[in-house]
């Protein structure tokens, strides 16, 4: 999936690669297949020292924290620009292609040229673009989901290359982003025991391809291996899971609930379980967290699946960003 934050770095940003449902279920049939006396369990909640998961989330929060207040972290982002076939110039003057108003760009530095799904850097002579700290005339620039991304710099700005269904664009950030160096910190719920569950895991045989749209409308497709499913108010929930590379070893949760748009994000909360073993998985709600777009203009998050959007308020993990953008949900 985009823009998840799986980690720190332009990594964050890797989507789901297909690839086929065989191998899916060979790599999964073993680790995820509940045993046969588990399939009618449901989610429970096991006996969870509090103390004990109070300090887990404060040492979550502190890394969580460090990751988005890095370099590379999403409150860096400053632009986003969507190409279009053939040459694209950019730098701080109105008549490029691309405009940035930044004192660290020049008013021409050079043009993307986009061919052929591919993108082509060719800088103006002078233009003080540069890539791995040597000045750069002309280089073939990798996207986000061929791999680690080509940086480039310019002061302060670091541009790359990110595709999101099939379009192509260049990511900004700004390592002196005012988003960074005022950032307020989040607001929680508290941590609770009550919303850290024993997950039951129903896999599906084989699995399924999920239409996940994200915020700007754009539509992907993403691998679902099954769905977790827990008990909370005297229900059994059940919230569908992605698998975003297969070589993974957490699955990723897309969710929206009945504080979605009051206390929390509007557009929903994302959340990480570990592979499942033995038909179970731990489903902690104490790590929700609210997607890059909660933070900034410049992100292009999924949106939580229809059958994601539970009837339940989930008093727990992050609440509203107060510092992001527009300051509204």
């Amino acid at each position: 999936m985009s823009d998840t934050e799986r980690g720190s770095g332009a990594t964050a940003a890797r989507r789901a690669r297909p690839f086929a449902a065989s191998t899916l279920a060979l790599a999964f049939a073993v680790a995820l297949a509940p045993a046969p006396a588990e399939r009618a369990a449901t989610g429970t909640q096991p006996a969870v020292d509090g103390e004990a998961e109070r300090a887990s989330i404060e040492t979550w929060r502190a890394e969580r924290i460090r990751r988005l207040t890095s370099d590379t972290g999403w409150l860096t982002l400053t632009g986003l620009f969507w190409l279009k076939e053939g040459e694209n110039s950019f730098g701080r003057s109105s008549s490029n292609a691309v405009v940035l108003d930044n004192p660290s760009l020049a008013d021409t530095a050079g043009s993307f040229v986009l061919h052929d799904h591919r993108v082509r850097l060719v800088a103006r002579p002078g233009g003080g673009v540069t890539h791995d700290g040597h000045a750069v005339g002309s280089l073939d620039l990798v996207a986000d989901t061929q791999g680690e991304p080509t940086v480039l710099a310019s002061g302060s700005l670091r541009f790359f290359i990110i595709e999101r269904a099939g379009n192509l664009g260049v990511r900004v950030r700004d390592l002196d982003n005012p988003h960074r160096r005022n950032f307020r910190g989040f607001s929680y719920f508290p941590v609770s025991t009550d919303w850290v569950f024993d997950a039951r895991f129903e896999p599906y045989e084989p699995a399924h391809r999920l239409k996940i749209v994200n915020i700007l409308g754009m539509e992907e497709d993403a691998v679902s291996p099954g769905a977790v499913l827990f008990t909370r108010d005297g229900r059994e929930w059940r919230l569908d899971t992605v698998l975003e590379s297969p070589a993974d070893q957490q699955l990723f949760i897309m969710f929206a609930d009945e504080t979605s748009g009051r206390e929390t994000y509007g557009a929903g909360r994302f959340l990480y379980i570990p592979l499942p073993k033995g038909g179970r998985a731990p489903l902690d709600f104490n790590k929700a967290y609210n997607p890059p777009c909660a933070l900034n203009d410049f992100a292009t998050c999924p949106l939580p699946p229809p059958q994601n959007r539970l009837k339940l308020r989930v008093e727990a993990g992050e609440k509203k960003y107060a510092g992001g953008p527009g300051h509204h949900s």
